[in-house]
């Protein structure tokens, strides 16, 4: 397996993606290869610092790289020797199996649809996150900021691309699907949930449990919540910045350790064909060792071609 890492896009410079390759490769089997694209003569200067054999690694030269104020419908076009652009042209030529990057969200996203392009059959590609849940394990949130606005039929799908990504990557063996709505009851909600309730009760794909509220969230009433992108980049940025200022407080509970973002590093562009995983800018450089490891998870659970299956 060969995974592609971008090592110009972080927050931090290139040293902190170059840290978690290092730590990821020692967690790696003798099958496994790390590409590190960016900067040749920054990279092999950061692997010395660290010790570590550049004959380990793979490296591929970018230059022109892409920032966090580039457009992100321009950029690959207008920057094609850049990290990100040198990445999606692996994984569209094969040369890489996954390709992980903590750069610009909407360049990754673009990539994700115009490059790597949706499986056929998938309405909109999408982004879930990771939710803990009170009584251990985790849950999935999607959409969570690629589709503003969505359609029933959409909403629909990303139930199902949930509930996939819950069996079998995350080991979830029934995954139940939940929509979240502003009320238990079938007719809560506006017109497009009603909708929704209405396509997701008839559909035979997945375990659909009926809506969920917001103080669900971290209960076990679902191990799926679906929502249009909007709303779950509102429910996300909410419940990131209350972690926050708990913590800011004092506030030392196991459960908030639990929303640690370092402990899971990134997530998949869900419904295209290839795999990439999108991690936080600030990632630091544990946070990338586990975008790593969660790139080769992605793979070894083969789930774009399960997608496929369940959408031929």
């Amino acid at each position: 397996m060969r995974i592609g890492l971008d090592i110009m896009g972080s927050d931090h410079g290139p040293a902190v993606p170059v840290q978690g390759a290092v730590l990821a490769a020692r967690e790696l089997g003798a099958d496994d290869r790390i590409v590190l694209i960016g900067d040749p003569v920054v990279i092999h200067d950061l692997l010395a610092r660290e010790g570590a054999d550049p004959a380990q690694f793979d490296i591929v030269p970018s230059e022109d790289d892409i920032t966090m104020n580039d457009n992100p419908t321009k950029a690959l076009q207008a920057k094609p020797k850049s990290s990100m652009s040198v990445g999606f042209h692996l994984m569209k030529e094969g040369k890489i199996d996954a390709f992980a990057s903590t750069g610009n969200t909407g360049v990754m996203l673009v990539g994700s649809i115009f490059s790597v392009k949706p499986i056929p059959g998938v309405l909109r590609p999408c982004i879930p996150t990771l939710v803990p849940k009170e009584k251990g394990g985790l849950g999935i949130m999607l959409d969570v900021g690629a589709n503003a606005d969505c359609k029933p039929d959409v909403l629909l799908q990303f139930g199902m691309l949930g509930a996939m990504l819950a069996k079998h990557v995350y080991q979830i063996a029934e995954p139940r699907v939940g929509l979240l709505n502003i009320g238990e009851e079938a007719k809560k909600g506006d017109l497009l949930r009603q909708a929704t309730h209405g396509l997701m009760m008839e559909q035979k794909q997945y375990n659909f449990v009926g809506n969920v509220e917001g103080r669900d969230l971290f209960n076990n009433k679902a191990d799926v919540m679906v929502c249009d992108g909007f709303t779950g980049n509102v429910v996300l940025k909410v419940v990131e910045g209350f972690h926050d200022l708990l913590e800011d407080h004092g506030v030392d509970d196991p459960f908030l350790h639990r929303f640690n973002y370092e402990n899971y590093g990134g997530l998949p562009v869900l419904g295209i064909n290839g795999n990439v995983i999108i991690g936080h800018g600030i990632s630091n450089n544990l946070a990338i060792k586990s975008m790593i490891l969660a790139a080769r998870d992605v793979v070894h659970s083969k789930l774009n071609d399960r997608i496929r299956e369940a959408l031929a």
